[in-house]
């Protein structure tokens, strides 16, 4: 098939043109590098199935050309991370918006098949545990710009759902919990590169926060293998899937973690939310998805553990 993915030039991204390319598709890739990095994709450019096309998913008419081209479309396309979340909360709330409305639209156009990743952010404070798709949303005031990611990412759901109900346009949804991997960075929040950095450089540990809060950390391999199964799947249509790992542990211990493995002389220091992004700021304590159902349909199960996943990313980082 030929495949296009927005986003592509991002973390997950390029790891989906890899398998993708791998399994003999063709790929086109749509990316501003606002976030995403070309030396994430160099290693494809002259594959004769590649093709990176540098642009904005905000840009209708050139969505419009690249998706009547392709036969389906991973949408990966969002401003992602905490930290550029609240420093930019107007571009984020509008390119994670607009900019999925402009594709479902050229989706709907020429009809084609779309997977469309949304997050974990989507349940907010809901602290239990392990979450199901169809938990209820737990947010707190419009008013903090933390919950304007969970917000865009809600209304990206209900526009493919009901794209889905009304003008039949085959999409599906994926929650992404934690993933981690090769070419992630620390740049924007993510928390896994950042320790990993400063463990390397024997730099004190910033733990945001007590620590207390936990998540689950899925490797990336693991996570763009479901992806494509879904997207080959006729039964995952119309539906929304949690995708994660359910290894459930301490920010505080996560940090522990990658001292023991990387050997560093780093020292923990937690600073406030307050200090680390903006005053009244809320996080979540808990967030281990339910993944019965991505199970049943396509048998999804890590395969990589979390120390084989922290791991994976100080070799990233040493080399």
């Amino acid at each position: 098939m030929k495949v296009l993915i927005t986003g592509g030039a991002g973390f997950i991204g390029s790891h989906l043109s890899d398998e993708l390319i791998a399994g003999g598709n063709e790929v086109v890739v749509l990316d501003n590098l606002s976030t995403g990095r070309f030396e994430n994709i160099a290693h494809l450019d002259g594959n004769k199935s590649f093709q990176f096309v540098e642009g904005s998913i905000m840009n209708e008419m050139l969505v419009d050309k690249l998706v009547e081209r392709c036969d389906v479309v991973y949408h990966l396309a969002a401003a992602v991370g905490v930290d550029l979340v609240v420093k930019k909360p107007l571009e984020s709330l509008i390119t994670n918006i607009k900019g999925s409305e402009i594709v479902l639209d050229m989706v709907h156009r020429y009809h084609k098949k779309i997977l469309i990743t949304s997050t974990s952010e989507i349940y907010g404070k809901n602290t239990n545990g392990p979450l199901k798709e169809d938990d209820d949303r737990i947010l707190g005031s419009p008013l903090k710009v933390r919950w304007g990611y969970s917000t865009a990412k809600a209304v990206d759901e209900m526009l493919a759902y009901i794209y889905w109900k009304e003008k039949k346009v085959p999409t599906i949804i994926v929650r992404l919990f934690n993933t981690v991997g090769p070419r992630q960075t620390g740049a924007y929040g993510m928390v896994i590169p950042r320790f990993v950095n400063q463990a390397l450089k024997n730099e004190d540990i910033t733990v945001y926060g007590t620590g207390k809060q936990s998540r689950c950390f899925l490797h990336v391999k693991d996570v763009i293998k479901t992806l494509v199964k879904l997207m080959n799947s006729k039964d995952a249509v119309g539906q929304v899937f949690n995708i994660g790992s359910q290894e459930e542990i301490s920010i505080e211990n996560l940090a522990k973690k990658v001292i023991e493995i990387t050997k560093s002389k780093s020292k923990l220091v937690y600073i406030s939310y307050e200090k680390a992004y903006e005053e009244g700021f809320e996080d979540m304590q808990r967030r281990v998805p339910d993944t019965t159902k991505v199970n049943s349909l396509v048998g999804f199960k890590p395969t990589i553990d979390l120390e084989g996943t922290i791991k994976s990313v100080v070799e990233y980082y040493k080399k």
